[in-house]
């Protein structure tokens, strides 16, 4: 289990790794594009720095001891006015089961909490990811609603449950 997780930009020369994970089985839901290629991988990098350079983005691998990633944490549709964000997840198929996202997804509230000085963090899944559900509540993350049919893959739509985590709660900076 990663108990404390590392968190760092990704680099052009995690490429492979993130095409490797990306290969996985419904990963490409994660992704705004296909990501099929070394080339596609480099371009999702690419477009992580760009996101971080704008302010609009922050994109973290969870690194292990060796530096070597094995997920994905990210802080999006930053709103600097009203201090809230939309957070995502992912890992690697070898680190699902060992804590990964929990860890990192923890990590990366109270980096956000505490450097980005936001207020409200929101997730959503879909309400047949269960796993997903479990990260979203360890890491404190509240449930708050249900969007129904919200999100729709392969021509089927999924209703989405909602959390959100304020500032203060489930132990983060003030």
């Amino acid at each position: 289990m990663l108990t404390q997780p590392t968190l760092r930009a990704w680099r052009p020369g995690d490429a492979a790794t993130v095409l490797a994970a990306f290969s996985a089985p419904e990963m490409d839901r994660q992704a705004d594009r296909p990501v099929d290629s070394l080339a596609a991988a480099s371009r999702w990098i690419e477009r992580r720095a760009a996101d971080r350079e704008a302010g609009t983005g922050y994109a973290f691998a969870v690194v292990d001891e060796a530096d070597v990633p094995l997920g994905n944490v990210a802080v999006s549709a930053v709103n600097r006015v009203h201090g809230t964000a939309w957070v995502s997840y992912w890992t690697s198929l070898a680190a699902r089961g060992r804590g990964t996202a929990t860890a990192g997804l923890r990590a990366l509230t109270d980096w956000a909490f505490t450097d980005l000085r936001l207020h409200r963090l929101e997730l959503g899944h879909r309400t047949n990811n269960p796993a997903s559900c479990a990260v979203a509540r360890a890491a404190g993350f509240t449930v708050e609603g249900l969007q129904r049919e919200k999100l729709v893959y392969g021509g089927v739509r999924y209703d989405v449950e909602l959390h959100a985590r304020l500032r203060g709660a489930g132990g983060a900076a003030r």
